[in-house]
């Protein structure tokens, strides 16, 4: 890749567009940044990261994307596929519906409740919100960029099963990390995700 070329990267929860520093040592020669996105539904962050992305096209001939847990289902709200010529997921939320659905089972709220509140707060600090578990069935995913999903066997939150389903329905690489988390962190954790990079990128 050449200067022509941009890495953008988008956080997960918690995280920050200045995580995008780690990745400028695997692209060398090329342009990385990071979009610190301000709001946190499908439909509003999609539209930011949507809007980056169509801005960013002009001044660069191709996009690798790198989004890493929620970022990544951000991003497959984002009808961006056709701009990305690659993307690396790093334990994408694949299966919102589900993770929703978990959320609730552990909050004891019924879907009728739910609809009735409109949003609920838990005692695990995440808001239940019927317009987005709404909008979530209303909108499945629709993705078609190359793609390379790199999972930990020991994640907590995102199911083995939906990552490998998704994997198999849109043709993407997966690779397990035995006894990665979902929160790619530890000095050997990022090791092996460099090689991993670095490895795909090779091909």
């Amino acid at each position: 890749m050449s200067a022509k070329d941009l890495v953008l990267y988008i956080h997960g929860k918690g995280g920050s567009a200045a995580e995008c520093e780690h990745y400028k040592p695997l692209f060398p020669g090329c342009e990385v940044c990071g979009l610190d996105y301000q709001t946190c539904t499908p439909w509003e962050t999609g539209a930011e990261i949507r809007d980056a992305v169509i801005r960013l096209k002009e001044q660069y001939e191709s996009i690798v994307l790198i989004a890493n847990s929620i970022g990544a289902y951000f991003c497959l709200h984002a009808g961006i596929g056709p701009l990305i010529r690659k993307a690396y997921f790093i334990s994408p939320v694949v299966d919102m519906e589900r993770m929703i659905s978990g959320l609730m089972s552990m909050a004891g709220v019924t879907e009728e409740q739910l609809k009735e509140a409109g949003v609920i707060p838990t005692s695990f600090g995440e808001d239940l919100s019927w317009e987005y578990l709404c909008y979530v069935r209303e909108y499945p995913i629709r993705w078609e960029a190359p793609t390379e999903i790199l999972y930990g066997s020991a994640d907590a939150l995102v199911p083995k099963e939906t990552v490998a389903a998704f994997a198999e329905e849109h043709h993407a690489g997966l690779t397990v990390m035995e006894n990665g988390e979902h929160w790619f962190h530890t000095e050997e954790q990022m090791r092996f995700l460099d090689a991993w990079i670095r490895s795909c990128e090779d091909r």
